[in-house]
């Protein structure tokens, strides 16, 4: 179980470093099986392969530096939650909220089921409020 345990660490890790930090959108077929249901923070369901490129893609295009910091993770079976931080500069449109230029930091959990020694499913719950609150927020005000 503890090597079981250690590999679903070791993918969720790679999601995020290799997939994410390095936009190295082909590491997906390592990481996820081809039909992941994925479901992100943006309130979108794209699944597949293609999907969560795509979703990175929207990420990207609002926000070009959009780091994720992996804080902590915790397993059990063929489940893993992980304590997210997120960090970006509001550099084009999303949600209707024109770009910015404002540095954003909030936090969240992804959540995610194995399957075939591959993530199979994948829950993002990022504090999307705490997101919108700082892209919309008045620099004179606190």
């Amino acid at each position: 179980m503890d090597q079981l345990i250690k590999g679903q660490k070791a993918i969720v890790r790679r999601f995020y470093e290799e997939f994410w930090n390095k936009r190295n959108f082909e590491a997906i077929h390592d990481l996820m099986k081809e039909d992941v249901i994925f479901r992100g923070s943006l309130g979108a369901d794209m699944n597949g392969h293609t999907g969560v490129k795509r979703y990175a893609e929207i990420v990207f295009h609002a926000f070009p530096d959009f780091t994720i910091t992996l804080e902590e993770m915790i397993s059990e079976n063929s489940k893993l939650a992980a304590c997210l931080s997120y960090s970006g500069t509001h550099e084009g449109e999303l949600f209707g909220i024109p770009s910015t230029g404002k540095q954003i930091n909030y936090v969240g959990t992804g959540i995610f089921i194995f399957a075939d020694g591959l993530i199979s499913h994948c829950w993002v719950l990022g504090d999307r409020l705490e997101m919108l609150r700082q892209m919309s927020r008045n620099e004179n005000s606190n």
